[in-house]
């Protein structure tokens, strides 16, 4: 992740949630009564977050000490103590909301995309996001991906050309879409191209895209349209996948598989913060 972008975001996210001050701490503890926080693990699953709980807890106070006792990917289980938060009282209860709420998220990612890659348990096939993430949570939404063994697909409109339906219907057609996108962008650039038909396949082949995605197309079909595309250009299947069916689409030959719940309708992995009996300085 890129960390001053990181560090921006938070700095955002903390001064959404507590405006001019946390009222509450503020007017319970005194910043010299200290304490003990343990990040515990409510259920089973992958942990992603541990910049977040330092670089958060720091922005608020410099001075509290944060021991994580996990790497991001690394499997956890119910009970377990994934870090302990040590300083004044009233910081580490200020930042506990929003670092919680993005850890959580993040785990959720993490592990919902682990368990997609061994539920597909086909190692030729990478599983991957797409832009269904929520707004100014994408960098960490894709990143959370990653660590649980998925890929990235385009990070926004700006950095990989995708041509759908609709470009499709407004240009009148695959070709002088992928025309007027090669007369108008450099070489460095990949044009991906949607299809749901065996003759828009052939027409995304002649025009010469870089990747032809398979939309909406049963694992019968996907094999039926994978055998017109030539080995240089890279394939994807995405849309009407889910977590019960994707075992189907093992075999396929598809590169990638591109699934939008991952991101967009993520179940957050549950993370408490336990806390220990303070004590003053």
């Amino acid at each position: 992740m890129n960390q001053i972008k990181l560090r921006k975001m938070l700095q955002s996210f903390l001064l959404e949630d507590i405006g001019e001050q946390d009222i509450t701490s503020n007017a319970i503890f005194p910043l010299d009564e200290v304490g003990k926080g343990l990040l515990i693990a409510k259920e089973d699953g992958i942990f992603c977050g541990v910049e977040i709980i330092k670089e958060a807890y720091h922005l608020l106070d410099p001075q509290i000490e944060i021991n994580v006792h996990y790497t991001d990917g690394s499997r956890i289980s119910s009970g377990d103590v994934i870090g302990e938060v040590f300083g004044p009282i009233a910081h580490l209860l200020t930042g506990e909301r929003v670092i919680l709420n993005i850890i959580q998220r993040m785990s959720g990612i993490a592990t919902m995309t682990n368990r997609c890659v061994e539920q597909l348990n086909d190692p030729s096939i990478q599983i991957c996001d797409t832009r269904k993430t929520a707004p100014g949570l994408r960098m960490l939404d894709k990143y959370a991906v990653v660590t649980g063994g998925g890929k990235n697909h385009r990070h926004g409109l700006y950095d990989g050309v995708m041509i759908k339906d609709n470009h499709i219907s407004f240009c009148g057609s695959i070709t002088k879409a992928v025309q007027n996108i090669h007369s108008n962008i450099g070489h460095m650039v990949k044009v991906e191209v949607e299809t749901e038909t065996k003759e828009e396949v052939l027409e995304a082949v002649e025009a010469g895209a870089d990747v032809i995605m398979f939309d909406n197309r049963s694992p019968e079909e996907i094999k039926e349209f994978q055998e017109l595309v030539p080995d240089s250009i890279v394939t994807e299947a995405s849309g009407g996948i889910d977590l019960d069916s994707l075992p189907t689409y093992a075999g396929t030959g598809v590169n990638y598989i591109s699934l939008g719940f991952l991101t967009h309708s993520v179940k957050a992995l549950d993370i408490s913060l336990q806390v220990k009996e303070g004590n003053k300085k």
